[in-house]
């Protein structure tokens, strides 16, 4: 499955934005799809998980109250609403489908080794 991310961009702390992650070549209801952010000089972490049928989500706790995961499998697109934003939320944010064969558990969900397919970022700027 290809993934294409967008939707960041520069906003004020305390703002919002929506990062949207449509994926082509194969329907993404088959997958559980995550997102992760890596800032500069920092490693990639987790952020965010949804399992195919979108029952079950998972959140850092550093973003639990102000992310929200959500997706859409007719349009085939996986959303992230992200509210309350802080400086320390800049990023370039990923999102991702987990390999097929695993589950929405923990601590699956968590580790970027889960997942095969990567879209090509999006950058997420938070001004103080």
């Amino acid at each position: 499955v290809q993934l294409q991310a967008s939707g960041g961009g520069l906003v004020q702390a305390g703002g919002s934005l929506r990062l949207s992650c449509a994926a082509s070549g194969r329907t993404v209801s088959r997958y559980a799809m995550g997102w992760f952010r890596q800032a500069p000089g920092k490693e990639r972490e987790f952020v965010a998980h949804i399992s195919w049928s979108g029952d079950s989500t998972y959140y850092a706790d550093s973003v639990k109250g102000r992310f929200t995961i959500s997706r859409d499998n007719a349009k085939n697109t996986v959303y992230m609403q992200m509210n309350s934003l802080k400086p320390e939320d800049t990023a370039v944010y990923y999102c991702a489908a987990m390999k097929i064969t695993v589950s929405s558990i923990l601590p699956y969900v968590q580790n970027s080794y889960w997942y095969d397919s990567w879209g090509q970022g999006t950058q997420v700027t938070v001004s103080s």
